[in-house]
């Protein structure tokens, strides 16, 4: 059994911030997407994987919602489902990735009939899903924090993309700006919740544990995909 002493919060966070260097921003595939040395098909084959994770997302955040007892939390998490499902004129976070597809050459249909999803990201992404229907959902609120890192990746793309890629509709890059703001303020709510619940050492690592799980099953995805069309 750990004995060690808990973390005070400061140092859980720290602790927490400090697995960003397993973010997939660091990924091979994302480095040379960043780089400008990707080719269109290889552009497209990343966003009509991506899409899949996209499309699930609310399903996740669902699952959560569905383990939670605790009803101004629930409150809290249904925004991350509209966000990316959509309410009244606000089309959502899925519809923005589906523009995303369109400029960058994959026709709608054939993005959204998932035929191009390989079977490494289907597997990855779905776990990310069982794992959230099937934990206590403060350690699903957990594993959202990859969000943390999240803000930087989208911005690194909006610097970079019009000047490598200047054959992508600038409209289409919509979903990158809309979800700086929603991650920050969706990590908030996080952390709120990670660094009050995981209140002992044991519990601190266990959180650990779980952040790291999120960020191997983003990890695997590029994986997949590197393989496929790097």
């Amino acid at each position: 059994m750990n004995m060690a002493p808990r973390w005070d919060q400061a140092t859980f966070q720290a602790q927490l911030l400090a697995k960003e260097k397993h973010y997939h921003i660091h990924h091979p595939f994302n480095v040379r997407m960043q780089e400008g040395s990707l080719a269109p098909e290889q552009i497209r084959g990343w966003v009509a994987n991506r899409f899949y994770y996209q499309l699930r997302i609310p399903q996740k955040d669902a699952a959560i919602l569905a383990n939670c007892p605790d009803r101004e939390t629930r409150r809290r998490w249904l925004l991350r489902i509209l966000d990316h499902d959509g309410w009244g004129d606000n089309a959502g976070g899925i519809e923005a990735w589906s523009r995303l597809g369109e400029a960058v050459g994959i026709p709608r249909a054939e993005l959204w009939s998932l035929q191009h999803v390989l079977p490494g990201v289907r597997f990855a992404v779905d776990a990310y899903v069982n794992f959230a229907r099937q934990a206590p959902w403060q350690e699903g609120v957990c594993s959202s924090l990859t969000e943390m890192f999240a803000p930087r990746i989208h911005k690194d793309r909006l610097a970079s993309w019009p000047r490598n890629y200047p054959w992508i509709d600038s409209e289409g890059l919509n979903y990158f700006r809309s979800r700086i703001s929603l991650a920050e303020r969706d990590v908030e709510h996080g952390l709120q919740v990670t660094l009050s619940h995981f209140a002992t050492r044991l519990q601190q690592e266990r959180a650990l544990e779980i952040l790291q799980f999120k960020l191997d099953v983003l990890w695997s995805m590029m994986d997949a995909i590197d393989r496929a069309y790097g």
